[in-house]
């Protein structure tokens, strides 16, 4: 599914001696490698204020404590997602209110979520799912309808890009309160371990999150908050800073990979592939596809003994998770992603992806799907 092998080989020396250059520093927690690689990414992101963390995960807890959010505020997410989207909701005492998705981009459905809001509402969460930004103009106008704040989740999407109705464009994660992204190793922009960052625009915001993910210091042993201890420690910092300058790279290979996908499936009446949003650009952490008229399970256990890896992001709606049970939801009630949940199917999608490769893997799927 990923080859990071295949891509550190590429930027082997410069990868080598970042590592080594703090190693022989031995300051690998706040090296200054953490601090140089947040200024780049401000860089590359627009965003006034990038702050490092430990992961994707903590990075969208830490958000949500910085909003002041109350036990029993209703944060609404999509149902369609990895959990940990409303996994922070519910570790914060918080209300997990889920919404349907669309069809074609798989994103966050803008007249669901205008449908879920009540007095109890506090925040939206859109994920920006498999690569293209969620519909942010008008999910910014609801929230600012009904005064609400905005947390993007963009663990999959660094560097797409988002156009408004204007002509004004912005990355993911810099348009909403507050955005979250992680860089673990299969990210577009990957680490070799955990690592996560928030983006923000505002300047009490961004004092807000540091502080939190320091123990809740501003001052050292004055804690002026209840945090938490959420580092990207310099190792991950060296590794990330090396590898940012190659985004762009990475993200050029990958939609080369998609379009190849694209022209290969044009035929195929059981393969739709992904939809693109009308208003995102597509970096493609994932190109997944929806199997119709066929058994996708099947299908999935054809390719494997082709020797082609396909995974299914993701199998289980959250509102028919266990551990999410909520007498406010059942079965159809949400009827795309439930749908989704059954036909989707993920090729393998990484920057080191050649023809031969790509032809491999097509004729398999289309094999598999006859």
């Amino acid at each position: 599914m990923v080859d990071l092998q295949q891509q550190y080989q590429k930027i082997k020396p410069e990868m080598d001696a970042a590592i080594q250059a703090v190693i022989d520093s031995a300051a690998f927690v706040k090296g200054a490698q953490v601090e140089q690689f947040a200024r780049h990414l401000e860089a590359y992101t627009g965003a006034k204020h990038v702050i490092p963390a430990a992961n994707g995960t903590e990075a969208l807890q830490i958000a949500l404590m910085a909003l002041g959010l109350k036990p029993g505020d209703e944060v609404i997410t999509p149902t369609f997602t990895f959990i940990a989207t409303a996994e922070v909701v519910a570790l914060l005492g918080l209300t997990p209110v889920v919404v349907d998705v669309e069809w074609e981009t798989m994103n966050m459905s803008v007249e669901a979520v205008r449908k879920a809001i009540t007095p109890k509402t506090k925040a939206i969460v859109p994920v920006h799912l498999f690569g293209q930004c969620a519909d942010m103009q008008p999910l910014l106008q609801l929230a600012k309808e009904h005064n609400l704040y905005v947390v993007e989740d963009t663990a999959q999407a660094i560097g797409a890009r988002y156009t408004f109705s204007d002509g004004r464009t912005a990355q993911a994660g810099t348009m909403g309160d507050i955005g979250c992204t992680s860089f673990f190793p299969s990210k577009n922009l990957g680490c070799y371990g955990d690592g996560g960052a928030l983006f923000t625009n505002d300047d009490e915001l961004a004092d807000t999150i540091r502080t939190i993910a320091n123990h809740g210091m501003r001052v050292r042993y004055h804690h002026d908050l209840i945090g938490v201890n959420s580092r990207l420690d310099t190792i991950q910092a060296a590794v990330l800073d090396t590898k940012l300058p190659h985004l762009d790279e990475y993200i050029a290979a990958r939609q080369a990979a998609a379009a190849y996908y694209d022209k290969a499936f044009s035929g195929c009446e059981k393969i739709l592939t992904p939809g693109r949003a009308a208003n995102s650009t597509h970096v493609f952490h994932q190109y997944t596809l929806r199997i119709v008229g066929a058994d996708r399970d099947a299908v999935r256990e054809r390719l494997t003994k082709a020797g082609v890896p396909a995974m299914i992001y993701y199998p289980i709606p959250l509102h028919l998770q266990k551990a999410y049970q909520d007498p406010r939801y059942k079965a159809g009630d949400f009827p795309v992603a439930e749908r989704l949940a059954t036909c989707v199917l993920s090729l393998p999608m990484h920057t080191e992806l050649d023809e031969e490769q790509l032809a491999f893997i097509t004729k398999a799927v289309a094999d598999a799907t006859l």
